[in-house]
């Protein structure tokens, strides 16, 4: 199914990652996506943004809302999963960026080893929320991102499209 999981041999980032923390979850009526907004934990006022599909977008705002479905969405199945076999989903760590499309890898733990899954970034982050795990991005990753000034472009989307709405 494309899942790789590797061991832990994965270079280090010589710079220490950027521990973000998910905002919120913004509706771009344009695309019919979401868009996640990232918020660094340091206090920095600055913001990190990703589109995802709508669906994507919806499971990560339940999950920050803490909102119980009738049955189990796929990162809810991935955390019994993990919890039933005592794999401990340790981070998240965005780690690039190619022609606008980010990539993440997930870090997990059992009985003492590290391993890591590549990820899209959505799935990443709607696990990490579940697990209580941390989310994280590269330095290089954040000097790279798109759609750094937030407000602005919040304003600009709201001016365009009245009743755009976040989710």
């Amino acid at each position: 199914m494309g899942t790789r999981m590797m061991p832990e041999e994965t270079p280090q980032p010589t710079e220490p990652l950027i521990e973000l923390t998910v905002n919120r979850v913004v509706e771009d009526p344009n695309t019919d996506t979401r868009i996640l907004v990232l918020s660094r934990t340091d206090g920095t006022p600055d913001h990190f943004m990703i589109w995802v599909g709508a669906a994507e977008g919806e499971s990560i705002r339940r999950a920050l809302d803490s909102s119980v479905t009738p049955r189990p969405m796929s990162h809810d199945l991935v955390r019994s999963f993990g919890e039933h076999l005592g794999i401990i989903t340790e981070r998240v760590v965005i780690t690039d960026v190619k022609s606008s499309t980010y990539f993440a890898t997930v870090y997990l733990e059992n009985k003492g080893v590290t391993r890591t899954v590549d990820a899209r970034p959505s799935d990443a982050i709607g696990l990490a929320i579940r697990c209580h795990a941390p989310i994280y991005v590269t330095p290089d990753v954040w000097k790279r991102r798109t759609g750094q000034n937030l407000d602005a472009w919040l304003n600009k989307l709201e001016t365009k499209n009245i009743g755009a709405q976040e989710v």
